[in-house]
């Protein structure tokens, strides 16, 4: 159930244990290739001088310009910024010393990704690995609730074991549903919180939004699927919405958007089921007091 008198009902009552475990996501191997250019796979880092190369506030891997204080000790330039120019480890002031030796040293050693720990295999020369970690099919993934500011990022067994557990997100088993909408004065759309439902299906999940919005000056309704999993997964299936009454129905047909792109991304591009709020009214019924709109779905893998 929203907040601000918004109701979800589940037309077809799908019941059952979600059954997803939490991740143990330090413990986890994986053995895909990230195949980026410039890396080597699955070999230990050459040498553990990159040790030397972590930032004592931020615990990431500096990158030059590095600079340190005048006993010697080193920190990263985005948090020298931080700590008002006073050293973390002895507070002598930083000043604008560079640590050259440790630059050129940083230059000459091979690094693993860091998300080694999600399956990344690959070793990566220092001055490249930053640009690989910006684009590594690895990373976590952002929690897709995007009714509260929510920083977790996370593999997708976790962040499926979050929704349930820290959003109280509805999941469903199965690639077909019939759910109902229900709002009381609808004329209020700034009050219409949006939904989230997460269905598991053909091994994947799939989360499907619901919620209210300004299209410029005009009220409209927005239905649309997002995929939790990457792009390239996304693209083998499809998935059709439908909303309708009085013998009248809008469809929409398309491919799901995965999570790397973000809720607002996808709300904004208008990839989705768009129902202005007059339609909706008329598909409601009644004295267009309330809102009472059945949305019907079908996922389905596309043939390759």
């Amino acid at each position: 159930m929203g907040s601000n008198g918004n109701i979800y009902q589940d037309v077809n009552e799908l019941g059952g244990d979600y059954g997803v475990k939490s991740a143990n996501i330090e413990g986890r191997s994986c053995l895909r290739l990230c195949g980026s250019a410039g890396a080597r796979h699955g070999m230990t880092s050459n040498s553990a001088v990159h040790e030397l190369l972590e930032c004592p506030v931020c615990l990431s891997i500096m990158h030059p310009p590095i600079h340190q204080c005048p006993n010697g000790h080193t920190i990263c330039i985005v948090c020298k910024s931080k700590v008002q120019n006073s050293c973390p480890i002895c507070r002598q002031e930083l000043g604008n010393i560079r640590c050259l030796a440790l630059e050129k040293v940083a230059e000459s050693i091979e690094l693993p990704c860091k998300y080694h720990y999600l399956g990344c295999q690959d070793i990566f020369p220092y001055h490249s690995r930053q640009r690989h970690e910006e684009n590594c099919k690895y990373r976590g993934y952002n929690c897709p609730y995007a009714g509260t500011e929510c920083f977790v990022t996370g593999d997708i067994p976790f962040l499926v074991a979050h929704l349930k557990a820290d959003h109280n997100v509805d999941m469903h088993d199965g690639s077909t549903f019939n759910h109902r909408y229900v709002k009381p004065n609808p004329h209020e759309i700034e009050n219409a919180t949006w939904m989230l439902t997460i269905f598991n299906c053909y091994g994947y999940q799939f989360c499907l939004h619901f919620e209210a919005f300004h299209l410029g000056m005009a009220p409209v309704y927005m239905a649309f699927l997002r995929f939790m999993g990457d792009e390239h997964d996304a693209s083998k299936f499809s998935y059709s919405l439908e909303v309708g009454a009085n013998g009248r129905k809008l469809k929409w047909q398309g491919v799901p958007r995965s999570i790397r792109d973000s809720h607002k991304t996808v709300r904004d591009s208008l990839d989705g089921l768009i129902i202005t709020r007059n339609i909706a009214l008329f598909f409601s019924g009644g004295d267009r007091q309330e809102l009472k709109l059945k949305v019907a779905g079908r996922i389905w893998r596309e043939q390759s």
